[in-house]
């Protein structure tokens, strides 16, 4: 890429970052505490530190389904990833910048990340946003799961939260779970071992549960 092209690619992502930022991260206010505005950003931040792997990828395009991946739990959660990517095809806005061929990939992409699919995501856009989605830190993970369940679940108590939670981290996080990481190079590998090993161990992952269950409701 010559200097002059550099600049351009360099301006034409500041203004669609800027675009994300005025009209599409303030969409995550709306949602639980686990997937606010927060959480959009951390996905953008860890999709675009992933690509520097990956030169062919266009970081505009990652960006977008970065930022687009989760604007689809506004219509609920089950079928969220789907609607994600049916928002990105009717955003007109997106075809200042991106072909119809580029508004599809960026579409899969987002409908691709959601960790309980049951595909491999079809292209490596995909495979960026799911793996950056992917919030390997045992603190997070607890807290934004018993966030989930208590918004959800209000009527469980606090061992019927502690239940549902650990029902959650084996189907999800344990061998043979249903997280799947796509991109070798990141180091989500290493912290879900490590996750792994204070999810076997019960009364140290009961002593995590339970300082987060007080820091919530205090």
């Amino acid at each position: 890429m010559t200097c002059t092209r550099w600049i351009e690619a360099m301006r034409q992502f500041d203004v669609i970052n800027d675009f994300m930022e005025r009209e599409i991260i303030p969409r995550y206010e709306h949602f639980d505490a686990g997937h606010g505005t927060d959480h959009a950003r951390t996905v953008i931040s860890q999709a675009l530190q992933l690509a520097e792997f990956y030169p062919q990828v266009d970081r505009c395009m990652l960006l977008v389904a970065a930022a687009y991946h989760d604007l689809g739990l506004a219509y609920g959660r089950e079928l969220h990833h789907v609607h994600s990517a049916a928002i990105v095809r009717e955003d007109e806005r997106l075809r200042q910048w991106f072909s119809d061929e580029e508004i599809n990939t960026i579409a899969e992409a987002a409908e691709d990340h959601r960790a309980s699919s049951k595909h491999e995501p079809r292209t490596i856009y995909g495979r960026i946003v799911a793996e950056a989605d992917r919030i390997i830190d045992g603190e997070t993970i607890v807290r934004r799961a018993l966030q989930y369940g208590m918004k959800h679940e209000p009527g469980l108590d606090r061992e019927g939260q502690y239940r549902r939670l650990m029902d959650h981290m084996h189907e999800k996080y344990d061998y043979g779970g249903y997280l799947k990481l796509w991109i070798p190079e990141s180091a989500n590998a290493r912290r879900l071992e490590e996750f792994r090993q204070i999810l076997a161990d019960e009364p140290k992952f009961r002593r995590l549960f339970d300082r987060i269950y007080e820091s919530i409701n205090n």
